[in-house]
């Protein structure tokens, strides 16, 4: 099979549906942009589902897919004392990707300039003009693509070199209770009433989407990833000690690594080639989110797409915000700084819309420093002074 396109999306994950629904919503007087998503067939290289969680102000333009919402949060610091925030005019919104990739593929249908080939793609070849796309189907026949650009949002096979890396790693459990036990008007956000590691931290993380429905999970914020079935034993100790659940059933799990970095990842690969999404640093380095960042950088390569400008992807973060993460990884990395005491105080005084805007590199200078008045100044400031005497190592993804 042999397809030509102006864009061609590699990868089915939130950046390149992100991308392809953008692509399909031009402005108007625009010419729709013919697209083909390459999708990975069903097998090891396909993600699982997933949910992704984010803020935004007011509503949202994915919110007819959204699972829940909530405007408020909560911290529980290891003694268990309690801080729950309000965070209107913002809302907390969880989003699965089964329902996104529904919503993506009724917006491709209504379009009727993109298509969608499951493929497993074997590489990229530039052209003068563009790039090759080959891959084969699941019948095991070859097809290429190609396009004037080309976007590959595919896991990388190994990270950048950076000073500072943890794996934000989790396993979550959607459970059902007889009688209601969940408060769904709150998140809670950072439960750190968990056995903390000796480097980062750990936390439990309860999104209740009924009084008696809630994913359920357990984070950690470490070096390594726990072997095996250490992630039930944990998640279990968790609900049943600590969150109280006796009488529950699990209804489906989810399992994830995600890489936390100091990291400078490459957004292009050649001259039509460019990397999204996370690969291309749409992970926030100091707390994993990456949904938020995606819907930024994908809404920019879509406009210089529809511009008729080279769609080169913005970085996602700030460079303030990209070393204040970097201080902070290797903060936490080092011991220095202690992780439940250090967000349980930022969430218990610094008002919460300014606190999700500055985790989400949306702050000024002057609000950048008065969250930074909150935080362990010695400890700090001693990781800055190191950092740059720290040498850049790389190391296999996750």
């Amino acid at each position: 099979m042999d397809l030509e396109t102006d864009v061609a999306v590699v990868g089915a994950g939130a950046a390149g549906l992100s991308l392809v629904l953008n692509l399909a919503r031009p402005p108007v007087g625009v010419r729709p942009l013919d697209t083909v998503l390459l999708t990975a067939p069903p097998g090891p290289a396909r993600a699982a589902p997933r949910t992704w969680c984010f803020w935004e102000r007011g509503a949202g333009p994915y919110d007819e897919a959204l699972t829940a919402r909530w405007e408020h949060l909560r911290v529980r610091a290891p003694d268990g004392t309690v801080v729950t925030r309000t965070i209107a005019p913002l809302t907390y919104k969880m989003l699965s990707s089964d329902a996104f990739e529904t919503l993506v593929a009724d917006e491709i249908a209504v379009s009727g300039r993109a298509r969608r080939v499951q493929a497993a793609v074997e590489r990229i070849e530039p052209v003068p003009d563009g790039a090759r796309v080959h891959g084969r189907l699941p019948d095991g026949g070859p097809v290429t693509v190609r396009a004037r650009w080309v976007f590959d949002s595919r896991p990388l096979p190994s990270l950048p070199p950076a000073r500072t890396t943890l794996l934000q790693h989790f396993r979550g459990w959607f459970v059902r209770t007889r009688t209601p036990v969940f408060d769904p008007d709150a998140v809670e956000l950072m439960d750190f009433r968990t056995p903390q590691p000796a480097h980062g931290l750990s936390f439990g993380y309860v999104l209740p989407v009924g009084p008696c429905e809630a994913l359920v999970e357990y984070t950690e914020f470490s070096r390594q990833v726990l072997p095996g079935g250490q992630y039930d034993r944990v998640l279990r100790r968790y609900v049943e000690d600590v969150v109280g659940l006796d009488d529950y059933r699990v209804s489906a799990t989810e399992h994830g690594v995600i890489p936390m970095t100091d990291a400078v990842f490459p957004r292009q690969c050649a001259p039509h080639v460019f990397r999204i999404g996370a690969s291309a640093g749409a992970t926030r380095p100091s707390t994993g989110y990456t949904f938020s960042a995606v819907q930024r950088q994908t809404r920019a390569v879509a406009d210089a797409l529809h511009a008729g400008r080279r769609p080169l992807p913005p970085r996602p973060h700030s460079a303030r915000a990209r070393l204040m993460d970097a201080v902070l990884l290797h903060a936490l990395d080092s011991g220095r700084v202690d992780g439940p005491a250090f967000f349980s105080r930022l969430f218990a005084r610094v008002p919460p819309v300014r606190l999700l805007r500055f985790l989400d590199g949306a702050t000024s200078l002057p609000e950048d420093l008065a969250v930074g008045a909150h935080v362990p100044t010695a400890a700090m400031l001693t990781s800055a002074l190191r950092l740059p005497f720290t040498p850049r190592r790389t190391r296999p993804a996750a």
